[in-house]
């Protein structure tokens, strides 16, 4: 039996012995997941950004006011989501609260969009500083490539990118205290030559500070085009 087949079944035995039942109000879910309907309208996706920098935007526009002013490092991104009502509760459970049930919902959300740039030759994850990582359990960011690299046929790498030291969280810092925190925490592991098309992959993108400090890295090892992946991004103010 295939693969697919098995996981087909295995989800219809789940589902008839433990229904699907809404994480954010209780009723019942819908669309296979653990989403009412009227929760899962009220989604934001994130139709119109910045088509570098995927900030949303009141209207479509190719580039947001920052990206004319000065480009940031990376090519392109793909944030599928903004961060807002009901999926920044969602987020918050999975990330902080370990709730892998809301991991679930948010890696299935993110493999049914898709992808508006061309995909690369090769995905990888933004780290953990391993004491954070020991205290949470798990890469929040990993567990939602995993699923979304396989549907896509990309393949992944969490061991590339590494993370030389502690940071502060980033939710107490403004733009500028991001990017100083930031400067020179990443490094890439020796390895095999990385492709020419790389995409870096975080869960959620705020400043995109994180995601530009791991494009300077991978740039100076001779990669050529860097995109970046969110499953959401946040509008211009959100601390997050």
């Amino acid at each position: 039996m295939r693969r697919e087949a098995l996981i087909s079944l295995w989800r219809a035995c789940r589902h008839a012995v433990l229904p699907l039942r809404c994480l954010l109000c209780g009723a019942a879910g819908a669309d296979g997941l653990d989403l009412c309907a009227a929760c899962q309208a009220e989604l934001p996706r994130n139709r119109a950004c910045c088509t570098r920098c995927a900030l949303p935007l009141a209207t479509a526009a190719p580039l947001c006011g920052e990206c004319q002013r000065q480009a940031p490092p990376w090519d392109a991104a793909w944030a599928p989501f903004r961060y807002g009502w009901p999926l920044d509760r969602l987020e918050s459970r999975y990330k902080f609260g370990a709730d892998l049930a809301a991991g679930r919902v948010l890696s299935t959300l993110w493999q049914r969009e898709t992808c508006p740039i061309g995909l690369p030759q090769l995905l990888l994850t933004v780290p953990l500083h391993r004491g954070r990582l020991r205290r949470r359990g798990y890469n929040q960011a990993l567990e939602l490539a995993r699923p979304l690299a396989r549907r896509l046929g990309v393949p992944l790498r969490h061991d590339r990118l590494h993370r030389l030291r502690a940071t502060a969280a980033q939710t107490e810092l403004d733009a500028v205290g991001r990017r100083r925190n930031l400067c020179g925490a990443f490094a890439l592991k020796d390895g095999p030559p990385l492709p020419a098309h790389v995409a870096v992959l975080d869960d959620v993108m705020t400043t995109g500070a994180t995601m530009a400090e791991c494009t300077r890295v991978l740039r100076r090892a001779g990669v050529a085009r860097v995109d970046v992946w969110a499953l959401a991004r946040a509008p211009r103010g959100t601390t997050w």
